[in-house]
């Protein structure tokens, strides 16, 4: 009963036409493939992201309207190497780290006004 398994089977040299040596190329050139597409679709993306997001925290500036991570709006009251100095009602202010803004609302040179027309024409 074995002996019809064995027939059926490669022969003692594997048999399969292709070489080792093109089969893992093959391979290489699979994994090298890989590699590229998740590059592409997942590191390079987020790599920038956390460029913008870092340019944005070196360029905060008193006054700026910031909101933070945490949900919270306010206005840049203070700030050091680590730390922003929250203002977000009349004479209540909070600290929070730089690393926890979100994004600028309103940079502090722009009005309001600029900035909802700029969204208008984005939109």
């Amino acid at each position: 009963m074995f002996d019809l398994a064995y027939a059926m089977g490669p022969g003692p040299g594997g048999g399969g036409g292709a070489s080792a040596g093109s089969a893992g190329s093959g391979m290489i050139l699979l994994w090298i493939l890989i590699f590229a597409i998740f590059y592409f679709l997942l590191i390079r993306p987020q790599q920038k992201k956390a460029k913008e997001t870092r340019n944005m925290i070196a360029a905060l500036k008193k006054g700026d309207r910031i909101i933070t991570t945490g949900g919270l709006y306010g206005k840049i009251a203070g700030m050091d190497e680590t730390t922003v100095n929250l203002e977000i009602a009349d004479r209540v202010r909070i600290k929070v780290a730089r690393s926890h803004v979100a994004g600028v609302v309103q940079a502090a040179d722009r009005p309001a006004e600029e900035e909802a027309k700029e969204d208008e024409k984005k939109n």
